[in-house]
Order: structure tokens, then sequence, then C-alpha cells
């Protein structure tokens, strides 16, 4: 987290007093550099810079001194990802004054912070700032900002669209096998799911000890969407080519031809005179029998593919459920913190 924190700071110093005598002025103004100024501490800072918001100080008669910095801090915030977007966590700065054994500064922090500004990066925002203290050590405070994500950004680019792709996977069992218009739908489908995926790389960390959930969400789509792919083309393949259902039945009717045919150059050969216009009947019979066992075999086999295709959306669909029910499931605090947000936007239409 990055913050810019203005710190206003009083102090007394007595070498700066003066009385009427030496003059009538109430309070002076000095250079911040010609004077004793106190020094900061950043105890948890990655990167920290300080500078003065004015050159200059306010001295009183009585000594009192007020004097403002500007510090410019980076620290690093351990906030679980898990159930992203929908998170909140809490980020340590720990300013104190220089310390160095039993030589050093006491801050005495106010009872209030002021905020300016609530977004830090994109989504996330700061929802309080307040100041708390080690138990162990009574001197030493720090500002315990309360941070938290905006899921609306989230929810409409990843969760809705994959949870759009994966109806729209089920959806294209009611287009017909045949043709090749559902393989198609379902690369397409497969393709875009990837793209979000690259978009939820760039938006998370992939490694770290607590992965986001929803990391294991697009990767139960991405299989779920091949595994759909798959058994959709071999659907296709099995009701456009000889399967092996068909194949048996296929080849006895060959070995019927065959045979028929054999036994039929046979009879013409024995009575070629007298059998000529039976055999021609024979012929005929022999073959509407074999186009009629032919459109039995392919209505057995569509019957056959259409039955596996039900199964095989009952099965998408219980799973594509199951894991749905999984995910919600998972997250405690999601539907608590999406009512809350959505009660916020409801509040702000008139």
């Amino acid at each position: 987290m990055s913050c810019r924190v203005k710190v206003n700071m009083g102090w007394s110093d007595f070498s700066l007093m003066w009385t009427k005598k030496t003059s009538y002025a109430e309070a002076i103004m000095l250079p911040a550099d010609k004077i004793w100024t106190p020094g900061l501490a950043l105890d948890n800072a990655i990167d920290a810079t300080s500078k003065p918001y004015t050159d200059d100080v306010v001295v009183t008669s009585f000594g009192s001194v007020s004097h403002a910095v500007i510090l410019l801090i980076a620290v690093s915030c351990d906030i679980k990802l898990f159930t992203y977007p929908f998170v909140s966590g809490q980020c340590l700065v720990a300013i104190n004054g220089w310390k160095n054994g039993d030589c050093g500064i006491v801050l005495f922090y106010p009872r209030t912070v002021t905020t300016s500004g609530g977004t830090l990066s994109g989504e996330w925002m700061t929802e309080n700032v307040e100041i708390a203290k080690e138990d162990d050590m009574e001197n030493r405070k720090y500002l315990l900002v309360t941070l938290s994500i905006n899921p609306f950004s989230a929810v409409v680019t990843l969760i809705l669209p994959s949870a759009l792709i994966m109806l729209a996977d089920l959806v294209s069992f009611s287009l017909p096998i045949q043709g090749g218009e559902r393989n198609n739908l379902k690369v397409t489908l497969m393709l875009s799911l990837t793209m979000f995926i690259l978009i939820l790389n760039d938006r998370l960390p992939s490694g770290g000890e607590c992965t986001p959930l929803l990391h294991y969400h697009f990767c139960f789509c991405l299989v779920n969407l091949v595994l759909s792919m798959v058994t959709s083309l071999v659907l296709t393949h099995l009701l456009t080519s000889d399967s092996f259902m068909a194949s048996t039945c296929l080849k006895r009717i060959r070995r019927q031809n065959a045979q028929l045919d054999q036994n039929e150059a046979d009879a013409g050969m024995k009575k070629q005179s007298s059998g000529s216009a039976k055999a021609s009947l024979q012929k005929i019979v022999n073959f509407l029998e074999n186009v009629e066992q032919k459109e039995q075999v392919a209505n057995s086999k569509e019957a056959f593919v259409n039955y596996l295709d039900k199964f095989c959306f009952c099965f998408f669909c219980f799973l594509t459920s199951f894991t749905l029910s999984l995910l919600l499931l998972s997250q405690e605090q999601t539907c608590a913190k999406l009512k809350r947000y959505i009660s916020g936007i409801m509040s702000l239409i008139p």
C-alpha cells in the first residue's frame, strides 16, 4: 500500500522562548532547517520519503513550535485474497519517534485521524483509519488502515462472464449434433474463457500461501468446457461414421449380400433360361431388405447417440451446479457483503 501522510507536529523548545522585554511579537516564522525538528521512524515501511510541508515553522513566545511534514510511505500488507473479490483486510503504518535505547522521542498521537481520498489502486478502497497501540509497548502506536475491494468490477468482468459462458455451454446441447454448429460454438466458448483467465492473471497474483478461490473456479470452467467439447466431438464421430455398435450389423449385412450374390451367380449359371425373371425379383427383394436393415441400423445408432447426448447434458448440469454451490458455500462472508453492497447502491437511487 502506498499512502501520503501529513503529520502535524507540535512541541515546546524552551531555548526559543522570549519575553516582552525582548519583543512584543507573539509568534515568528523561522526556517525549518535552522532549528531542531523531531525525527520520525517508520518501523514497517518498505520505502519512505519525508519532506517538510513548508520551509518555515511557527514559533510562539512561549517556545511552542508548530511544524508539518509530508511522508510518502509504501508498506507491505498481508491481506488474504481467498474470497476475492469480496475481500477486506487491515494494513499497519507504524509512525513513531526516533529512539535509541533509553534516549529517544515519544510521540503523542491525537484521538482521531482525518482521511482524504478513498481509492488506493483501482478497486481498492479505504474504509477506516484509526490509531492503535501495541499491548506490550505503551508508547509504540501505529495507524490501522482498513481496506476493502469494490466487487462490482470483478463481478462484471470476471464472475458474470464465466457464469454466462457455462450457461451457454449447457444451452449448446440443444443444437443438433450433425452439421458441426455445436462444435464450433464450444470451441468459441473455450477461447473466450481463456481470454478471461488472462485478465484474471493480470489482476491477481498467481502464487502465494493463499490462492484466490476464483483461480480454482476458472480452472474448473476450463476443464469443464474441454470435456464438453471432446464429448461433442466423440458423439459427432459416432453419428457420422461406422461406430462400434453398427460395425457388427454392417459386417453381417455385407456377408449376407455376398452370400446372396454368390447364390444368385450359381443359380444363374444353372438356370439362365428358365429362372431369369425369378432371379430378378429375388434381387429386388434382397435390395429392399438391405435398405431396410441399413435404415434400422442408422435409427438405432441415432437413438443411442441421442441417449448419450442427454446423459452428458445431465452430467454437466449436475457438475456445474455442484461446483457453483461449493464456490458460494466456501465464501462465508460473500452473501452478507454482496447484500450490503447492493443495499448501498439502492440507497443512492432516489
